[in-house]
């Protein structure tokens, strides 16, 4: 069975422009980079850029990050600072930011668990929700 998430691989079209957004922007920790590709880390999250055709996903997939609540406005006002694109405004629980890489890559910046989400759906459960037992 399955026990985790190993790591993220995107597609890049201009490397070092994308290497710049996820160290210098969103603030992923570098720790190789070659012609073709690089290896980041977000806490514990192995993250790897590709260069190579860029396709971004045109549906509601996208890439989750943490960020302290305490820490969220901080992170959104840079973010802001940085002119990142947003791509959708939050209705969820927990403070987010959703927001595009240079590519078109759908990104969400996150103040908030799995716990919090579980915990909002029996105030305001989504339709047709069923919930399972652990």
């Amino acid at each position: 069975m399955l026990s985790g998430l190993n790591h993220i691989t995107i597609a890049v079209r201009d490397l070092e422009l994308s290497f710049s957004f996820y160290t210098k922007t969103l603030g992923m920790k570098p720790h190789v980079k070659w012609a073709t590709g690089a290896y980041l880390t977000c806490g514990d999250l192995w993250f790897c850029l590709s260069k190579d055709a860029a396709k971004p996903a045109e549906d509601y997939t996208h890439i989750a990050f943490n960020v302290a609540e305490s820490q969220f406005s901080t992170v959104r006002q840079h973010l802001k600072e940085s002119q990142v694109r947003e791509w959708k405004t939050n209705s969820s629980e927990g403070d987010s930011v959703y927001l595009l890489d240079p590519d078109g890559h759908k990104l969400e910046v996150h103040s908030g668990d799995l716990t919090s989400r579980l915990d909002s759906l029996k105030n305001k459960p989504y339709k047709d929700l069923i919930w399972f037992q652990d």
